[in-house]
Formats: structure tokens, C-alpha cells, sequence
């Protein structure tokens, strides 16, 4: 990119406490569009998840790479009076704080909001909590544990009684975008007031609110869901079907789209049928029409259909694994690939997925090593 352009959050130092994905999901983000990220690690171990492997790549865990691109790394051991004096005088030269410890953990180092602020009155702390800071605050904030008590297992699964979690650590992810959201939100009082604040998010909190319509049915008319396999709730055809060669998805969300699709199954008697003519009668009997439609498709292979249906605007396609998925983003021309080319090496880490005409995310930065900013860190705070 052209280096005149100043980024975004171009001047913005970020010291980032925070360990595994969440916290340093939104410190990356922030960090692709012009943050100054100082990664604050333990000199003996670092962020756990430099240990959560296989894979690896070139002997690094991949898990780790993905979520720490543009960052620096201070190795420093808060229980050492040198480190915790250089990680407070870091906290009070930076906009913005990123902690994920347990509610209370920060304050035994002389780190937490309230001595943060004595120090530097307009900083931006952001806490990140499994249950938030009050009568959750000692409960473990694992994603396995949150898909569970926070419902998203109990509307996922192949069957009732059967719940699932999702494949990634997706409570996790959201919490990270929630938190990078409140964030930028908090800057923008500050740029505006002079006012630093709290921003508390928690996984709980975000799960609940990323579970929209299902959270909503509840909230709205007390309607409590339940496992529907690939089905949806409100819509038909909404789910997986056998394709001749593999599984593959049809999401018709209107009756237009509909009788499109019977047209190119060569079946318009069910368009027509007063059991499916609209989407409540689909709902009403979903399972008859599964029936009749996995019939019809098993005729042909997935990349058939797609190539029949989706002319005539019916939302399909086969079900990918991620190699056919960046494969068919990259026909796509989404460049979801992100080089950083700065090492002694290539590494391909997955593109920031935010466009900006103007101002667009970097990659300037591998994944940093263990401590391997340090030194130039601590003479920079001991200046």
C-alpha cells in the first residue's frame, strides 16, 4: 500500500494484555488498521496458545499465528517490580488497554481500570470477561463451556438430544468483534470529550446477543428453540441435501425463489402444491418437502445444480471444506489471503475481512516471537 496514506488508527498505541483469541482477535484487527499493538507476554511461556498445536508451520503453532499478525512482543513477568513499573509507564503513554485476565487479576499488578486511570486520565481500558465482573466473575470463560450454558449447543446438533459445538471458537470471535466495536466507539467519545472510559465485554453477554432471532423469539414471545439439525426455524428450503456426489445447500428465503427452484428441478407441480405455496406452508411441512426435494437432487452432482440453479437466482452451492472455500473466494476476486513478506520468509495469514477505499488494513508485521521486541521496548519506557 502507498505509505503516504495514513492509516485509520495511525497513532494509536494499544497495550494488550490479553491472551488466546478473543482479546488479541480485536487487538489484531485494530492493529491491521494502523494500531500500535505492544503484546504484553510472560518471558517463560507467552500467550498459551503459542503452545496449541498441531498444526504448526515451521515449528510456530498456526493458532497462534493466526490472531497476532502486526503486533510487538514485551516479554514481562508482572510479578517482577521492573516489569510491573514498565508495563504501568506502558499504560499510561497508551490510548488503549485490552485485558482478559479474571475480574481482579489486573489490580493485584497495580494494572486494573481504576489505578490505569490515576495514571493516564483518558485512557481506553476494554475488559474482556467470560461472565462479566460481578456474581460471574469467577466462572472459567472457555468457549466449549460458553456454547453450553449459553445455549448456541442447544440449537446445534444433528438431532434432539444430540447437541454440537460449532467448529471454531466462534463465541470467542464475536466477543472479540463486540470488543473491538466498543473500542472504536470509546476513541470516538474520547477524540470528542477528552474522556477515557470501561469498556466491559463479556462472552456471555456477546453469545446472548449474537443469537439474534433465536434470543429474540425468546425474549420477544417466550419461545424457547431447539435443535433443528440443518433447519431453520422460519424458513423452507433452508438446509443440507444430498446432491448425486455430496451434500449441498439450498436457502430459499422467498416464494419467488421458490418456483425458481422448482422450475430448474423440472417440478413445478410443487410449486403449486397448497402444502408448499407459501413459506409458512413449507415451514408447516418441511419434512414432506425434504423428502421430495432430495429425490430430485440426488439426479445430479452439487456443481450441476449450481450451475442450473443459481442463474435463475436460487441461493445454492456445495458444501466446501476450507480449501475449496478460499479456492472459490479467490475465483471470486476477495483476496482472502494476506502475505507478509517483512521476515526471512513469505507467510500466508488470512486477509482482514474490512474494505476501505481509502485507508485499507496492512500487513506489515509477522506474528512476533517471544519477546522479540523487548529490548527495544523497555528503552523506550525507560526513557
Amino acid at each position: 500500500m502507498n505509505d503516504a496514506v495514513r492509516l485509520p488508527l495511525s497513532g494509536v498505541l494499544i497495550a494488550d494484555f490479553g491472551r488466546v483469541l478473543a482479546a488479541p482477535y480485536a487487538t489484531m484487527l485494530l492493529a491491521d488498521l494502523g494500531a500500535d499493538v505492544v503484546k504484553v507476554e510472560h518471558p517463560d511461556s507467552g500467550d498459551d496458545t503459542r503452545a496449541w498445536g498441531p498444526p504448526h508451520a515451521e515449528g510456530e503453532a498456526t493458532y497462534f499465528l493466526s490472531v497476532n499478525r502486526n503486533k510487538r512482543s514485551f516479554a514481562a513477568d508482572l510479578g517482577d517490580g521492573t516489569s510491573r513499573r514498565r508495563a504501568l509507564e506502558l499504560v499510561r503513554r497508551a490510548d488503549v488497554v485490552f485485558e482478559n485476565f479474571r475480574p481482579g487479576t489486573m489490580a493485584k499488578y497495580g494494572l486494573s481500570y481504576e489505578q490505569a486511570r490515576a495514571v493516564n486520565p483518558g485512557i481506553v481500558y476494554c475488559s474482556v470477561t467470560g461472565f462479566g465482573s460481578g456474581e460471574g466473575a469467577a466462572l472459567p470463560g472457555y468457549d466449549l463451556l460458553l456454547q453450553a450454558v449459553g445455549g448456541l449447543m442447544s440449537v446445534t446438533g444433528p438431532e434432539p438430544g444430540e447437541p454440537v459445538k460449532t467448529g471454531v471458537a466462534v463465541v470467542d470471535v464475536l466477543t472479540g468483534l463486540h470488543a473491538a466495536i466498543g473500542v472504536l466507539a470509546a476513541l470516538r467519545h474520547r477524540d470528542a470529550t477528552g474522556e477515557g472510559q470501561h469498556v466491559e465485554v463479556n462472552l456471555l453477554s456477546s453469545l446472548l446477543s449474537s443469537m439474534v432471532n433465536q434470543a429474540g423469539g425468546f425474549t420477544l414471545a417466550g419461545a424457547v428453540p431447539g435443535i433443528m439439525g440443518n433447519r431453520h426455524p422460519s424458513i423452507a428450503p433452508y438446509e443440507v441435501y444430498p446432491a448425486a456426489d455430496r451434500p449441498m445447500v439450498i436457502a430459499v428465503g422467498n416464494d419467488r425463489q421458490f418456483a425458481a427452484l422448482c422450475h430448474g428441478l423440472e417440478a413445478p407441480e410443487l410449486a403449486a402444491d397448497p402444502r408448499f405455496a407459501t413459506n409458512t406452508d413449507r415451514v408447516a411441512h418441511v419434512g414432506e418437502l425434504a423428502g421430495h426435494l432430495s429425490r430430485l437432487l440426488e439426479r445430479r452432482t452439487a456443481a450441476d445444480w449450481f450451475e442450473i440453479l443459481t442463474p435463475l437466482g436460487v441461493p445454492c452451492g456445495p458444501v466446501n471444506d476450507l480449501a475449496e472455500a478460499f479456492g472459490l473466494a479467490e475465483r471470486l476476486g476477495l483476496a482472502p489471503r494476506a502475505t507478509i513478506t517483512t521476515d526471512d520468509r513469505p507467510m500466508d495469514l488470512v486477509a482482514n475481512p474490512i474494505g476501505l477505499s481509502r485507508t485499507p488494513p496492512r500487513y506489515d508485521r509477522r506474528p512476533p516471537r517471544l519477546g522479540e521486541h523487548t529490548d527495544e521496548i523497555a528503552a523506550w519506557l525507560d526513557s
